[in-house]
């Protein structure tokens, strides 16, 4: 854990990022990050991050509906599909 000190810049307060984590995170001068209040706690994170979650999300939902469809085939039955000019 690092702890880092806040100052002002212009009317706003800002802190550094240590070393450490931008280096751990990848974070570079210039990047664009999103910063929230969570529970009292500041929260940072990039707006990839953000998006990366959403896709995380939308994905498991995908396998899950898929997960409870009635319809599945082995690779047998589809192969004979294809043969008999169906498709899946």
């Amino acid at each position: 854990m690092s702890h880092v000190t806040v100052g002002k810049w212009g009317k706003n307060l800002a802190f550094r990022v240590p070393f450490e984590i931008a280096k751990a995170t990848g974070l570079g001068e210039g990047e664009q990050v999103e910063m929230e209040v969570k529970d009292g706690d500041i929260l940072i994170r990039r707006p990839q991050a953000h998006a990366r979650a959403d896709a995380i999300a939308a994905a498991e939902e995908i396998i899950a509906e898929r997960a409870k469809s009635r319809f599945r085939v082995d690779r047998t039955e589809i192969l004979e599909m294809l043969h008999e000019g169906r498709r899946k």
